[in-house]
């Protein structure tokens, strides 16, 4: 009997179907590991490739060794057939057409980099080397060198990396569901590092969404582009070693903390307008830093955004330095660069919300993955962003060691966290029927509040010499308390209060100051309910408010006057001090993010006068611990006058164990007072250490000769001073 001829047509064991061929030409294939790579077939192996472009391709082991020749199964790049192969591993694919020849190692030949353990800790959230797991990371891995990616994005039907290694089609480096944590991963060899990419998905409803960038990039392009680029791991030999033990070490609290606020776009440009590097930042701010006296440089998000104008609050790489001042090999030698010279570096670290360029976090995966999908609870109307949803694990775990990557990789000293008041109030900037109660039915927000903890704990346990400050408006209860006493953990917190009320007493004409005497004694009854640092920030010159020094009133002299006078009451105050750039030369201009500072200032003599004070003011507060030892502890104020509002006088004692107590006494008036009598802690000579209306500084020169004699009286210790007009000195004890 004759065989049928359908019986002949025997399929042979490395072939597959049409409908799988055409998803994987298409992209839509649910797992192309399944297909692609190397296969068992029947009691041998088969391999199986796309290569776009190729007529002919060889298949090779990884060492070069010939194993066999692939059959075309679709014209548009579609190989397979057997190799001679005694297990299973990566294999490389000679390509030709025409001639042209090329190499390709096949990714769909590799078996995962993630572990059970990887996804089990990334679910649980408790995984705290994220940062070094997910994103792209440069690898050897079975053999091959080349980049590992892995993102997160659970609802996705596919996820490709994309980039110039592929020519950005997203059927090339389609990637590997981990379907327990919602992780896709792929290893794709000999990618080298400093290329750009990012991720192409298609969303559960099987729409392609814009190209994302990748959450977790460590680098990206310089903007308007807005790629993520492959980093190489960072390597820095860092000479920060005591730097690092004194503040793992030491009571933050009791230590001199003096913070310079910078935006690194506009501290200094070049004469064409274009940014600084690190590196050129690194030869003119920490010189300027040191000698200046501050401890501390905070900067303005320098993480990666879009838009100039926000001043990078709004970011979209939450783990890249800004590509706008070069690699961030460079920031990590500024940093270094700081430590050496005793300087900390502070990060303005932006956790509250995101923006939403269609590349960065929004809808990441086609739902709303990083962000709630109700707006009342995920749309933020005061800056059109986003709002992390906290109660998330994974976004709760993604934010908290972007805070342990800073410490760890770049050595930061602080991360001072912005808007946390946002984040504290579901009804915050919302009216009635805008935003949803809590389980309870109150507007805390209980999932921030938990997320704001266990980044403080995670923190300060991994880094102790690590602060966090809070940039928190309200009156919450123990912002700055530890997370075990009910606290939010945070090192401490802006004295916001201060600034306002301050602010608002100094705008005010001496004529009328003598009614609002309480703004610069109030301050005084909550100083140490929380650790503060008293800031003169970017938001008091910004937007139509003018500089410090334009708040000012009076004429150009009583303008300084006023204004040296503010930054000595301000020194003497008790709590950590912080002031933003150009304001310590006293620039009359608003601050703005686009042109440099106005350092052609300094060659006058009020504006350079200034200068000196704020270093002098320095100097002095870092070197007399009555200034500083007990910033936060009420032990270490005590007023001599807080009533002599007819006259504008304010007079204090700041004070430290086994250390001599500092006098302040500030004449907000331009009155010149003579035989100003002031009750002292004890006799004898005490030593005019700081005046700021001395010549040095611009002033009229008046004073009290550099000394004044305390006397016993009737059994009062009282001294007979001279208070120059609109100014504060300090006194101290010679003996």
């Amino acid at each position: 009997m004759k065989t049928p001829k359908a019986a002949l047509e025997v399929k042979r064991p490395w072939e597959i179907s049409a409908d799988e061929i055409t998803a994987i030409l298409a992209g839509s294939h649910a797992n192309p590991f399944a297909v692609l790579g190397v296969h068992e077939a029947g009691d041998s192996y088969a391999a199986r490739c796309f290569i776009p472009g190729a007529d002919e391709v060889t298949a090779l082991t990884l060492d070069g060794s010939v194993i066999g020749e692939l059959t075309q199964l679709h014209p548009d790049g579609f190989f397979a057939g057997p190799v001679a192969l005694a297990k299973r591993q990566p294999v490389r694919y000679r390509a030709r057409r025409d001639d042209a020849e090329w190499a390709v190692t096949d990714p769909y030949s590799f078996g995962p980099v993630l572990g059970p353990m990887d996804d089990y800790y990334a679910r649980e959230g408790s995984h705290l080397r994220l940062f070094d797991k997910m994103g792209a990371h440069w690898i050897k891995h079975e053999g091959a060198q080349g980049i590992h990616f892995a993102v997160w994005a659970p609802n996705a039907q596919r996820v490709s990396v994309v980039g110039d290694f592929n020519n950005w089609d997203g059927r090339r480096h389609v990637m590997r569901f981990r379907a327990s944590a919602g992780i896709w991963e792929i290893f794709a060899p000999d990618v080298p590092t400093v290329v750009p990419y990012k991720f192409e998905i298609r969303g559960h409803d099987g729409v392609l969404l814009p190209l994302k960038a990748d959450p977790f990039a460590r680098r990206s392009e310089f903007r308007p582009k807005t790629a993520s680029v492959v980093a190489p791991e960072l390597l820095q030999e860092w000479q920060d070693e005591d730097h690092l033990k004194h503040w793992s070490e030491t009571d933050k609290r009791r230590q001199p903390i003096s913070i310079y606020e910078v935006h690194a776009g506009s501290w200094q440009r070049h004469q064409d307008g274009s940014f600084l590097s690190w590196d050129e930042l690194a030869s003119s701010l920490i010189p300027y830093c040191a000698d200046m006296g501050f401890t501390h440089i905070e900067f303005l998000p320098i993480t990666e955004h879009p838009y100039d104008p926000s001043w990078g609050y709004q970011t979209t790489g939450l783990y890249a330095p800004s590509a706008r001042f070069g690699e961030p090999e460079g920031f990590a030698r500024f940093v270094n660069g700081c430590h050496k010279v005793g300087i900390g570096v502070i990060l303005d670290w932006v956790p509250a919300h995101f923006p939403t360029d269609e590349h960065g976090l929004g809808w990441f995966d086609g739902t709303a993955l990083y962000e709630h999908e109700d707006p009342r609870k995920g749309f933020h109307p005061d800056w059109n962003t986003a709002i992390y949803n906290f109660g998330r694990t994974e976004v709760q775990s993604y934010l908290v060691n972007n805070a342990l990557y800073w410490a760890e990789k770049f050595h930061l000293d602080g991360l001072r966290v912005d808007a946390v008041a946002s984040m504290l109030y579901l009804d915050y900037s919302r009216n009635h029927g805008e935003w949803i109660p809590n389980e309870y039915g109150g507007n805390e927000n209980l999932e921030a509040v938990r997320f704001l903890q266990d980044m403080n704990t995670r923190i300060y346990a991994e880094h102790p010499g690590v602060m966090t400050i809070a940039e928190e408006s309200t009156s919450w209860p123990k912002v700055s308390q530890p997370v075990h006493e009910g606290g939010l953990g945070f090192g401490f917190k802006w004295n916001m209060g201060f600034m306002h009320d301050t602010l608002s007493y100094m705008k005010r004409d001496p004529i009328y100051r003598k009614h609002h005497h309480n703004e610069l004694t109030f301050g005084l009854l909550y100083a140490y309910s929380e650790n503060f640092v008293l800031p003169l920030s970017h938001d008091e010159v910004v937007h139509g408010k003018g500089s410090l020094i334009a708040k000012m009133p009076g004429d150009d002299w009583q303008k300084f006057a006023n204004l040296r006078a503010y930054y000595a009451f301000m020194w003497g105050y008790p709590g950590k001090k912080l002031l933003f750039m150009g304001q310590e030369f006293a620039q009359w201009s608003e601050w703005s993010e686009a042109t440099s500072l106005d350092w052609n200032l300094l060659q006058y003599r009020m504006h350079e006068g200034m200068r000196r004070l704020v270093r002098d003011l320095n100097f002095t507060y870092r070197s007399k611990p009555a200034l500083h030892a007990r910033d936060c502890e009420g032990d270490g104020f005590e007023w001599l006058i807080a009533d002599d509002h007819e006259n504008s006088v304010f007079a204090w004692l700041r004070k430290a164990p086994d250390h001599k107590p500092i006098a302040v006494i500030t004449n907000f008036t331009p009155a010149y007072r003579e035989n100003y009598s002031i009750r002292l802690p004890l006799e004898g000579r005490w030593r005019e250490i700081l005046n700021t209306d001395a010549d040095i500084y611009g002033g009229s020169g008046k004073g009290n000769g550099g000394r004044v004699q305390a006397v016993n009286a009737g059994g009062s210790i009282v001294a007979s001073i001279t208070l120059p007009p609109l100014a504060t000195i300090m006194l101290e004890p010679e003996t």
